[in-house]
């Protein structure tokens, strides 16, 4: 015959799982959050170049905190700018370390954590036709190149410092044969072999409708132009309800959401690269 659970059993096994449960949540921001906040919704700008995965971030967090984000991706110098005027969000994911000291010396951002980084790769086409291996290659005579350069700040920029850093950039603008002002717009010009390599970040290979239609091709990290490859998240001055902002800053910076931003070819600032990169960069609220 089954053995009869008592009382005393059953009250010890309730208050076991009810302590797992709330254990468990109070290491995941935003697990048992819906309700305790004062607003019903939070006001995120970010740089456009996040979008693709601060929108399934959002999506997650909107879901477990029971709360709405009025999230907007756009142009994040014009975003900065408009900050550094009259402009007013709660919370600010930008781009380039310097935009995220500015608010806060213009006492418009109350902190900012490093969020994630980026990392130029080349692209070729499938099969990688011109046999390139690294980014001394886009010098050969007769290598046809397609370059972002009319995109802008930091697209066009950060790729002519990267051809700078390597001492190649008049030799790789002799193979240039179109200069493009959009790089989503140049994706596809790559896929179908009208260049046979370019530069881009490593989280355009990633957008859905480019995974796998391109090769990858690291680049030397010394190459890189160091501005562009930071992005911050931080909490601004006008939010309405602070502990809601500052669990959203803190779920965006847990493992799980982390884990996202490297879906999506950003490296996270949780990761061990990520946490070297903050020390090389100096990417500290001060």
């Amino acid at each position: 015959m089954e053995k009869k659970e008592s009382g005393m059993e059953r009250r010890t096994f309730l208050k076991t799982v009810m302590a797992s449960t709330v254990a468990a949540a109070t290491m995941t921001p935003g697990l048992l959050s819906a309700g305790r906040f004062q607003a019903d919704s939070l006001k995120v700008w970010s740089c456009g170049g996040l979008a693709e995965a601060m929108n399934p971030a959002n999506r997650i967090y909107e879901k477990r905190a029971g709360i709405k984000i009025e999230y907007t991706g756009a142009f994040a110098a014009a975003l900065g700018k408009s900050l550094l005027g009259g402009a007013v969000t709660e919370v600010f994911a930008g781009r380039v370390l310097k935009l995220a000291k500015s608010l806060k010396a213009a006492k418009k951002m109350l902190y900012f954590r490093p969020l994630c980084f980026t990392e130029y790769v080349i692209i070729t086409p499938l099969g990688n036709p011109a046999g390139i291996k690294s980014v001394e290659d886009l010098a050969r005579p007769g290598v046809p190149v397609i370059l972002p350069l009319g995109a802008s700040p930091p697209g066009g920029d950060a790729v002519m410092g990267i051809l700078k850093k390597a001492k190649i950039d008049q030799a790789v603008l002799k193979n240039t044969v179109e200069k493009e002002s959009c790089v989503i717009k140049m994706m596809p010009e790559i896929i179908a072999g009208e260049g046979k390599a370019s530069i881009v970040e490593r989280r355009m290979t990633r957008m859905a409708q480019f995974e796998g239609k391109v090769e990858v091709i690291p680049i030397q990290e010394n190459f890189f132009p160091p501005g562009p490859l930071t992005f911050t998240i931080g909490v601004m001055k006008y939010a309405k309800d602070r502990a809601l902002a500052d669990d959203y800053v803190q779920f965006m910076c847990s493992d799980e959401a982390q884990a996202i931003f490297e879906r999506q070819g950003f490296i996270p600032a949780a990761s061990e690269k990520g946490r070297m990169l903050i020390e090389k960069l100096g990417v500290r609220d001060v």
